[in-house]
């Protein structure tokens, strides 16, 4: 388990997602309830389920919340849902990677489409960019919870693949069928996490300008907007300068 420098590629959701916590909650809440459709409702019998509510909990989701997208599966009225991966690149060549969970394919694709159009992009077919990403799960924790060490020692017994530590936190890495088990293991050692997902992650990143860099956070931006999108990824890379100046805009 290599304690590696933490790739550049800038993770700018932070933000924007803590000004958009109320459409954050209802894309968490309908991972919840298609997770809970697709399986039984007790998430020690469902894997999906049981790391969508960790999910949820990570970023603080009530557990009201929770409770009642679980019970939403349960009924008629809700539309049924299917995950949907769209494939791209947007300025300077960079890979997107886009998920989705919609009830019209149609509406949900002319939407993702327009967004790489009107920044710079283009929509690919599927598969023309996953191969240059890894799929893997993602604990991240607040550097106050342990030291580098302590950290490490429970992330090799929780049955994790590496870790990142710095002053931002620290960051367990696993595989990504594992995310479950490892990031409850983890919970149970070092208290509740930041963050839990699966997340792509790209095997190389594309060093953009700042122009180029600007365009594609609109790009991301659109897309993260979008209500049927889940999540967005990208293989970019950018100066730690660039980086300062995206920060400030």
């Amino acid at each position: 388990m290599a304690g590696h420098s933490k790739f550049k590629n800038i993770m700018h959701r932070k933000g924007a997602q803590d000004a958009r916590r109320s459409k954050l909650f209802s894309k968490l809440s309908r991972e919840i309830t298609v997770a809970a459709k697709m399986g039984a409702a007790d998430p020690d019998m469902n894997p999906r389920l049981r790391l969508a509510i960790q999910a949820a909990k990570a970023q603080s989701v009530p557990k009201d919340n929770i409770e009642r997208a679980i019970k939403k599966a349960a009924g008629d009225e809700d539309a049924s849902y299917e995950a949907v991966r769209y494939e791209g690149y947007g300025p300077g060549g960079v890979a997107v990677l886009v998920e989705a969970l919609t009830d019209n394919r149609n509406r949900t694709a002319g939407a993702v489409r327009a967004a790489f159009s009107k920044h710079g992009g283009a929509l690919g077919e599927t598969g023309s960019v996953a191969f240059m990403f890894d799929r893997v799960g993602e604990v991240e924790f607040d550097a106050g919870v342990a030291d580098a060490d302590a950290v490490m020692e429970a992330a090799i017994e929780a049955g994790a693949d590496d870790v990142v530590s710095d002053a931002d936190g620290h960051l367990v890495t696993c595989a990504f069928e594992n995310l479950a088990e490892v990031s409850g293991a983890l919970s149970e050692r070092l208290g509740d996490p930041r963050s839990v997902s699966l997340v792509w992650r790209p095997q190389t990143n594309t060093p953009v300008d700042e122009e180029r860099a600007a365009t594609l956070m609109k790009l991301i931006d659109a897309l993260e907007d979008d209500d049927d999108v889940q999540t967005v990824f990208a293989n970019y890379e950018v100066s730690d300068e660039v980086a300062e100046k995206l920060a400030a805009a």
